[in-house]
């Protein structure tokens, strides 16, 4: 055969045959996701409330705007610093300005950056334990306590949004 139609052949075969490439660690990369999305979403509410309406609660029996920002803050913090082998806690629920609690929410993302950072589909069942004794593996404790948790309380700072009449960040551009 000739050498040029062996080249033209073998490049024509290994482009049809090319398979998709597979991502590493393909369950980790989704919980990144997930969190990345919610980490969006969290961040750009907090930032969207005006400062005078953080101390605003629809019902007298519901938290504040601030006191949810904070809430998260610290529900992250601790469950994240967990992952990262510490016991780090914000105490952000104490805070009331936004300027504090969106620094106490940014911080609470610096450290589940770390522990979102250091999943590897390897590592997602390695067990934890919580101070108070509980075990649980590293994806479950990062999908529970931060993704999950984190989104419930998005969707209410969403209502809090429409509320006082602004567009929540994951329904702007619809």
């Amino acid at each position: 055969m000739n050498r040029k139609l062996i080249v033209i052949l073998t490049a024509a075969l290994a482009n049809v045959c090319q398979l998709p490439a597979q991502k590493a660690d393909p369950f980790s990369a989704e919980i990144k996701q997930m969190y990345e999305h919610l980490k969006n979403n969290v961040t750009r509410v907090a930032e969207k409330m005006p400062e005078e309406n953080y101390s605003f609660k629809p019902t007298a029996e519901t938290r504040t705007f601030a006191q949810i920002v904070g809430h998260v803050a610290d529900v992250q913090s601790r469950s994240c610093s967990v992952v990262n082998g510490g016991q780090e806690s914000l105490k952000a629920s104490a805070t009331t300005t936004k300027a504090d609690l969106v620094a106490a929410l940014n911080e609470s993302f610096s450290i589940c950056d770390r522990a979102f950072g250091s999943l590897t589909d390897a590592t997602t069942l390695d067990m934890i334990m919580w101070p108070q004794g509980q075990h649980h593996s590293k994806a479950a404790l990062l999908i529970m306590a931060v993704v999950s948790h984190s989104n419930e309380e998005y969707g209410y700072m969403a209502v809090y949004l429409r509320l006082k009449g602004i567009v929540p960040p994951s329904s702007e551009g619809r």
